[in-house]
């Protein structure tokens, strides 16, 4: 009786050692008592020989936007994990190689659950958190059974994605378990209508420490497991699970009792069957808003909206036709990020960078935020920046000679020599007065000069040196040396070996015309605005660089004087013994004031004279 009874309880239950259920979920060690662990290959106590694990980065830099493959994984792949490194705007779709689509298909983008495909079930992953930076993913047990391609949907800069899975090793074979340490009743077989113990793979066998327990016979059972209903539908629509659910009842009367009353090792393991499978109603899948199309001001942003049903765990793209009786989102939309930010001119034009001739005028143009604040140029549009500098044309420049002060050496150390200066032809940018050109009359260069009488004496005599061969900076000139005998005479040249005695001076040097520093330059004295009774006349002082440039490196004090008074004398007025009156009524030609017309000023000389420097004393006293 203890027989028949096993025979018909056994086909329910799960796999049983010692009395007592073998759950898959349990660890090798758990079963097994082994101290072994399972490896990354599943295999109890193995040593990752099994498999393959594969596991990469996909980092390869994109441009176009839409599908891009970034990883294939082959056929039997299990433990399969594709992440995303960082959330992004992107998205990760999945495609079998014979051409179906499993996740994020046709530019729909699928929310979020699990997906049936090659095989396997991948349960899909997108956070949405507004906090959480996790991308999304793909996760899959496996294997597969063909070839998974996995691609990215490019619409920005990507953070990378990782990818891992495992391949079985070829020619791996798994470790058997030990006979003696084999569950009984692993597998049962149906014959004749009865199951027995026995045919499976692995026979039922009593562990050499462990006694069979006996059973009780049949007729002796008072409760049994029952089939007693279904838990709810997973799903209203589209496909849903429901599992068996059993209970304990008399055996007799067949009424539900507590289930402690029955022997749980015996109790059969739940049974998963679909239900609800007709459609879901189909419905308006919304997608996420693109980015603005501008940064600031007023934009448009856009995103998909897609008719879709469920059907079989899949969601499925349908005509829009049937989601006519719900009201269709709307696809664009205005958008604006920030207020633009705006051009100002912050200065009026300066005035220009030369007094004559073109140069360069400028003003501080800069990009304003909708508060206030200065920000960088890239802020604001750049083709509608106003110019911040212009040329400007100030007029032909005037042009004169100017020179420097003599300079204190005098070429000889005694008698006669001479001393120089620097003579240019600039062009005018200050001076006020209508100065010419600088004409053919070059002014002096060298001046004479005496340091006072020599004495009778032999020496080495050095002419003036040559010119610079550098206007700037070093360089080389020459000088001519002779040997000369000085007396109040005169010069006597005498031959080279009479100033044998005496160190001959070098006829070569280095020279720095300018330490490449500033000196002042002025022109001659302009003529004098009055030529009597006191006036004035101008130059013009310019303080330039060794390039000749307008330079501010000149020492203020040693500046010479722009202006200075002239013609101090006082004016003396010319006699003329031919002029008189011809008419003895000439004060009446004054008082008409007639003297302006050469008949009246000629026959009335005297009085008409005397009227003009009377006027003229009054304007000078002014």
């Amino acid at each position: 009786m203890l027989s028949a009874f096993v025979l018909l309880v056994l086909p329910s239950l799960q796999m049983h050692v010692l009395g007592k259920a073998w759950p898959q979920s349990l660890g090798c060690d758990e079963f097994l008592g082994t101290g072994k662990v399972m490896d990354k290959c599943g295999v109890c106590g193995g040593d990752n020989t099994a498999c393959k694990v594969v596991s990469g980065t996909f980092k390869h830099t994109l441009t176009k936007v839409g599908y891009h493959k970034i990883v294939e994984i082959p056929e039997g792949a299990t433990k399969i994990n594709i992440t995303e490194m960082i959330k992004s705007r992107n998205y990760l779709a999945l495609r079998s190689r014979s051409g179906r689509s499993i996740i994020n298909g046709n530019y729909a983008i699928d929310r979020p659950g699990k997906y049936e495909g090659v095989g396997t079930m991948f349960t899909y992953r997108r956070p949405n958190e507004i906090r959480s930076t996790a991308g999304e993913s793909f996760l899959a047990e496996g294997p597969t059974n063909e070839i998974l391609d996995v691609y990215m949907i490019y619409q920005q800069p990507h953070p990378g994605v990782h990818y891992e899975f495992v391949l079985p090793a070829e020619n791996a074979v798994s470790p058997q378990v030990p006979l003696d340490r084999r569950p009984s009743g692993n597998t049962l077989h149906s014959q004749g209508g009865h199951e027995h113990a026995g045919a499976g793979r692995y026979p039922p066998q009593t562990p050499n420490n462990k006694f069979p327990v006996p059973q009780p016979p049949r007729h002796q059972r008072e409760h049994n497991w029952k089939l007693v209903g279904f838990t709810d539908c997973s799903a209203s629509c589209g496909k849903g699970t429901r599992y068996t659910v059993f209970g304990c009842v008399h055996r007799a009367t067949h009424e539900q009792v507590t289930d402690s009353l029955c022997d749980s090792a015996f109790r059969p393991s739940t049974q998963a069957e679909p239900c609800n499978m007709q459609p879901c109603p189909a419905f308006w899948d919304i997608g996420e808003w693109s980015e603005c199309s501008r940064t600031c001001g007023l934009g448009m942003q856009h995103r998909q909206v897609l008719c879709r049903q469920v059907y079989a765990n899949r969601t499925l793209n349908v005509q829009t036709s049937r989601c006519h009786h719900l009201e269709r989102p709307e696809t664009t939309s205005t958008c604006q990020l920030k207020i633009c930010s705006e051009w100002q001119i912050r200065t009026d034009w300066t005035t220009c960078s030369v007094p004559c001739g073109v140069g360069q005028k400028s003003r501080e143009v800069r990009c304003v935020s909708n508060v206030g604040d200065f920000v960088t140029d890239e802020e604001c549009n750049m083709k509608l920046r106003p110019n911040d500098v212009e040329n400007c044309d100030m007029g032909a420049c005037a042009k004169s000679w100017f020179f420097t002060g003599w300079g204190s050496q005098c070429s000889a150390e005694c008698g006669m020599g001479v001393r120089t200066r620097s003579v240019l032809c600039l062009t005018n940018q200050i001076s006020s007065l209508p100065l010419e050109g600088c004409g053919q009359v070059r002014p002096p260069e060298a001046q004479a000069c005496n340091n006072g009488p020599c004495h009778s004496r032999i020496e080495w005599f050095t002419g003036q040196w040559s010119q610079c061969s550098a206007e700037c900076g070093l360089g080389s000139q020459q000088r001519e040396v002779v040997c000369l005998m000085m007396s109040d005479e005169g010069f006597t040249v005498l031959p080279p070996y009479e100033c044998s005695s005496l160190d001959r001076p070098s006829s070569q040097q280095s020279c720095q015309l300018k330490a490449c520093g500033a000196k002042w330059y002025h022109t001659d004295w302009s003529a004098c605005s009055k030529t009597c009774e006191g006036g004035f006349r101008v130059r013009e002082v310019r303080c330039l660089s060794d390039d000749m440039v307008p330079s501010e490196g000149c020492e203020a004090q040693l500046r010479p004087e722009e202006r200075d008074a002239c013609s101090p004398d006082p004016c003396v007025p010319e006699i003329d013994e031919n002029c008189g009156d011809k008419y003895f009524n000439c004060n009446v030609v004054v008082q008409a004031r007639l003297c302006v017309y050469n008949y009246y000023k000629t026959a009335c000389c005297a009085s008409c004279m005397r009227v003009s420097r009377k006027q003229s004393g009054h304007r000078g006293r002014r």
